[in-house]
């Protein structure tokens, strides 16, 4: 990251709820694949997605969620409803983090099934927009969060400070371009992808929190590289599915 000709800003870098992309664009991160494979078909099958995992802390949200609806039943100053135990469970959040998935959203409602979490999401989003409040629910990949709308974001910068600028380097770009669009690669298969050592660059993508390192189902020796949801959320990608097919590879 020495060379200032070969970098570019990627704002907000560092910031949970940021979405600008800084100038990294799906266009450039498609073009930058096709670039390094040439019309080469990928060489690496689509990583099979691995069944997922329950949070340790489902049971206890739903004993805290079922607590809470009992207290609030009993003093009736809060109505009861999906909505509002939804609301409840994202401003409550957990311990380790997690972003919210409508499978466990599901599980602490009675009578609710995960295909209905959206719809809920879209009954309080409408009501936070008429009552011009300052947050939403957004959708990051299959999980949902609560954050401050783009118009309030200056309310933040002033109790935080500015968010700090990162630069990323153009083969960092090119790494993290070819793990975007093959899901699972080793290290090794990067660096043939790339006819380079691309080592470094994926610890410092991981650090970043744009790419994890999972361990191969059949060999936990074996090391793989995927994007995060961070990686969906700077592009503002649902899923992995609507990233853009690049142009020289359509044949």
């Amino acid at each position: 990251m020495t060379d200032e000709d070969e970098q570019f800003d990627l704002s907000a870098m560092f910031d949970e709820d940021a979405d600008d992309d800084g100038g990294l664009s799906l266009d450039r991160l498609s073009a930058t694949y096709a670039e390094a494979l040439g019309t080469r078909a990928s060489p690496f099958q689509e990583e099979k997605s691995e069944p997922e995992q329950e949070p340790a802390e489902e049971e206890s949200t739903a004993e805290v969620v079922s607590r809470l609806a009992d207290e609030a039943e009993a003093d009736d100053q809060c109505e009861l409803s999906p909505t509002t135990i939804l609301e409840a469970v994202l401003f409550v959040g957990n311990a380790s983090n997690d972003k919210l998935t409508a499978e466990k959203a599901a599980s602490v409602m009675r009578g609710v099934k995960p295909d209905e979490i959206d719809d809920l999401v879209a009954q309080l989003n409408r009501k936070y927009e008429a009552e011009g409040c300052p947050y939403e629910i957004a959708a990051v990949g299959n999980t949902y969060r609560m954050g401050l709308r783009d118009e309030f974001r200056p309310l933040r910068e002033k109790f935080y400070g500015k968010v700090r600028e990162a630069k990323l380097s153009q083969p960092a770009v090119d790494v993290l371009s070819l793990v975007a669009y093959n899901q699972g690669a080793t290290r090794d298969e990067v660096d043939e992808m790339r006819s380079k050592p691309s080592g470094p660059i994926l610890t410092q993508l991981v650090r970043r929190r744009l790419l994890r390192v999972q361990p191969d189902p059949e060999d936990k020796r074996i090391k793989r590289y995927t994007t995060t949801e961070r990686f969906l959320q700077l592009f503002g990608l649902a899923t992995l599915d609507d990233l853009p097919q690049p142009q020289s590879l359509d044949d």
